[in-house]
């Protein structure tokens, strides 16, 4: 995988700048942790990297999850998949899953601790389960980077540090935006911090500090 990058990014609503210009690179095998206060631009930022980048077998975790209500977990995590096979294998997957693609997704539930939902609507799901079966999906679609927008934010201390460790497994090249900056520092080897739409720290994780990232907010 080569180098990606963004040269000059800017962003704005309406006639407002939001973000930018800003310029970046992600290598491969670098996890970036992107922080900052609500509304610095995190998400902006992650906007348009998937933009730029989405030809790049990139895997998005959108904060808002984009899971189907009314269908089960299986059917949400196998989604992941959908533009790797004709649509008429999509179609029998709907009425009668494969044995195969039922034990690869149940393996991936299973290591989130939660196969026990694999057959219940999403609709059914609390915020932390719904979490998990997002994160589910993007491991199952193995793209090449994961972009993800606060990955974790509904699940608590050990939920959370498996979910983080299944990424970081899943996907060694990163970009999430994180709200918690003792995950942030422990799972990604970068942090970039963005404050009124700008890169005002950019370092290796192992050099800072939670006290050195607390200024951003």
């Amino acid at each position: 995988m080569t180098p990606l990058a963004l040269t000059d990014a800017e962003a704005a609503y309406g006639e407002t700048r939001v973000l930018g210009p800003l310029s970046l690179a992600l290598a491969p095998g670098e996890r970036i942790a992107l922080v900052g206060k609500s509304g610095a631009g995190k998400s902006t930022l992650l906007a348009l990297m998937y933009e730029q980048w989405q030809q790049r077998e990139v895997a998005l975790m959108p904060q808002a999850l984009g899971l189907v209500d009314t269908l089960s977990v299986f059917h949400n995590v196998y989604m992941g998949r959908l533009d790797r096979h004709p649509w008429w294998r999509n179609l029998i997957t709907l009425m009668r899953p494969r044995r195969s693609d039922i034990a690869d997704i149940e393996a991936l539930l299973e290591g989130l601790d939660i196969a026990d939902k694999c057959w219940i609507p999403c609709g059914e799901l609390s915020g932390g389960q719904r979490q998990r079966v997002a994160a589910a999906r993007v491991l199952y679609q193995r793209g090449q980077v994961l972009l993800a927008d606060e990955p974790v934010s509904a699940l608590d201390g050990p939920q959370a540090a498996s979910v983080m460790q299944a990424l970081a497994d899943g996907y060694p090249t990163a970009v999430l935006a994180m709200h918690d900056l003792d995950l942030a520092l422990r799972y990604c080897t970068r942090v970039i911090g963005i404050q009124a739409g700008e890169i005002a720290i950019d370092q290796p994780s192992q050099r800072l500090s939670v006290h050195d990232l607390q200024p951003l907010y």
